[in-house]
């Protein structure tokens, strides 16, 4: 079983929200439809911009809060490497 780190973004505030879950697919999906409660739907982050996996919750969870420590310079730097042209990568996964 795989385990991920991801962001999801708001394109027009520019809002960042990074989380971790077991399934991708289901938890950018619960985002984009605004189903989660709490400061991501709150702040509109719908667009999944990143994510990486990771074989163990608590890799993944020690990644993300890592990253939740990170400057928004380097969130942005991250998205930028791995996702040059910004899409909304909920759209590779459920296609």
């Amino acid at each position: 079983m795989a385990f991920y780190v991801y962001m999801v973004m708001n394109p027009t505030t520019g809002a960042l929200y990074i989380g971790h879950t077991d399934d991708i697919s289901r938890r950018a999906h619960e985002h984009r439809h605004g189903l989660l409660p709490g400061w991501s739907r709150d702040h509109g982050c719908k667009k999944l911009v990143w994510y990486a996996d990771f074989e163990s919750r608590d890799a993944a969870k020690q990644r993300e809060w890592q990253m939740k420590k990170w400057k928004r310079d380097w969130k942005l730097r991250q998205i930028a490497e791995d996702n040059p042209d910004g899409v909304d990568l909920y759209e590779r996964l459920n296609w």
